[in-house]
């Protein structure tokens, strides 16, 4: 039970260190190609590509973070059910590593990123920004 409090403890901490140290703006959102400047007399260009890719990484973020909450809820929901037993304690456990390793995992990626903004690209968060030629 303690070694859940601990874990418990050190999730926030991340979290609220996380927090503090995220940009105060990040311009993540789904954008419409079709009337976006891509469009040239109603065909797409190669313009377009930058749109589509944009909206495929938006989507993709969104998806990991839902499957790392599911694998949250389903731990809590193995470790509320276990009632003792060993085997599906552990189990539970497992399902709390993985889902861990890959909030960290996902979350070291984008530190990364931001931090190669920041020193390399000035902050202006160009990086997370697909852009073909201007």
């Amino acid at each position: 039970m303690t070694l859940f409090k601990n874990l418990y403890k050190q999730i926030n901490t991340f979290f609220l260190a996380l927090i503090l140290s995220l940009p105060p703006s990040v311009s993540a959102q789904i954008r419409d190609w079709q009337n976006s400047e891509c469009m040239v007399n109603g065909v797409p260009t190669l313009k377009c590509l930058e749109v589509v890719t944009g909206n495929l990484l938006f989507m993709t973020n969104a998806f990991i973070l839902l499957v790392i909450f599911i694998m949250f809820i389903i731990g809590s929901f193995k470790y509320l059910t276990s009632f003792g037993d060993q085997t599906k304690m552990e189990s539970a456990k497992s399902t709390f590593t993985w889902a861990v390793i890959g909030l960290v995992v996902y979350l070291s990626a984008y530190l990364i990123l931001y931090t190669i903004d920041i020193l390399f690209l000035g902050g202006e968060g160009k990086i997370f920004q697909f852009r073909i030629g201007e």
